[in-house]
């Protein structure tokens, strides 16, 4: 008999498994919540109804200045041009720009540019995968010109 008592399944064993399972799924939601808020870069704009106001009207004006930008890394480098729709390099009364992942903000980095002339360039510390270049630029009449480009960083 001692052997078979050994081997009954009780109460207290299905309460414990119960507990067990239910406890291993309640530790992965916290946990994954967990990850979720903290690694969450925040808002665009405190109020999207309010920003969408003036959208259509923004969008206008800054395709109305006809530049074109295009962005590559070499290297731990990043390389920006601003041309205008005739292709002469555009040089803004501002321009700022955050380099940083799509979903952390811990590696953005605010870049300081240098202008020969023709390409903008600045120092940057990148990893291997996918960057986002967050560009704000102020045209001499005060349009302001903002754009979002993917960089992909390798080896």
């Amino acid at each position: 008999m001692s052997d078979k008592a050994a081997k009954e399944l009780t109460g207290k064993h299905v309460l414990f498994m119960v507990l067990a399972f239910f406890g291993v799924i309640i530790a992965v939601n916290f946990t994954m919540a967990y990850k979720a808020v903290s690694t969450f870069p925040g808002l665009e704009v405190k109020n999207g109804y309010v920003a969408s106001q003036n959208f259509d009207k923004e969008r206008a004006a800054q395709l109305a200045l006809g530049w074109t930008v295009s962005a590559n890394l070499e290297g731990q480098q990043l390389r920006l041009s601003i041309v205008d729709r005739d292709g002469n390099p555009v040089q803004p009364a501002e321009l700022t720009a955050i380099l940083g992942r799509p979903t952390v903000v811990k590696d953005d980095q605010e870049l300081e540019f240098s202008f020969d002339g023709q390409i903008y360039t600045a120092p940057v510390r990148t990893a291997p995968g996918k960057w986002n270049l967050r560009l704000t630029a102020l045209a001499e009449d005060g349009t302001k010109f903002r754009q979002r480009i993917v960089l992909y960083a390798s080896d």
